[in-house]
């Protein structure tokens, strides 16, 4: 896996992925006071919830779930020392569907968050992860 981090500006970031898809990343502010994108801490955190999405919907499929959607809410902590690594970090997983299965929500959850999720077996050498999930009928 390869990338390419190229400063633009101010504190903004190019970052190129190794399979050509391009993302800025930085704390800069707009001429509204808007932020320009996501820092760095944050794509952290959403790769984090995109891996156990993608976790969650691959084992729902495979136990023939009848899944229309499935989100992650995530909400963490930062340290306050230097460096300010996450301490806490919570998945609220929202999966909507027809007739599904909280027990295979819950396994499905539970293989990603201690087995396959590659993201946050990372996060959690420094952050205590927890989770829980909801199910909505289409």
């Amino acid at each position: 896996m390869k990338a390419r981090i190229k400063w633009v500006e101010d504190r903004t970031f190019l970052a190129e992925s190794g399979s050509g898809h391009g993302h800025l990343i930085g704390t800069s502010t707009g001429i509204d006071g808007s932020r320009i994108s996501a820092s760095a801490m944050e794509f952290l955190l959403m790769g984090t919830g995109g891996c156990a999405a993608w976790d969650v919907v691959d084992i729902l499929e495979k136990g023939r779930q009848n899944i229309d959607n499935v989100e992650v809410e995530l909400e963490a902590e930062r340290s306050d020392d230097l460096p300010k690594v996450f301490t806490k970090i919570h998945l609220h997983f929202v999966v909507t569907g027809q007739d599904i299965s909280p027990d295979k929500v819950e396994r499905a959850i539970g293989l990603s968050v201690e087995k396959y999720c590659s993201a946050l077996a990372m996060m959690t050498k420094t952050a205590e992860a927890t989770h829980d999930f909801e199910i909505k009928e289409r």
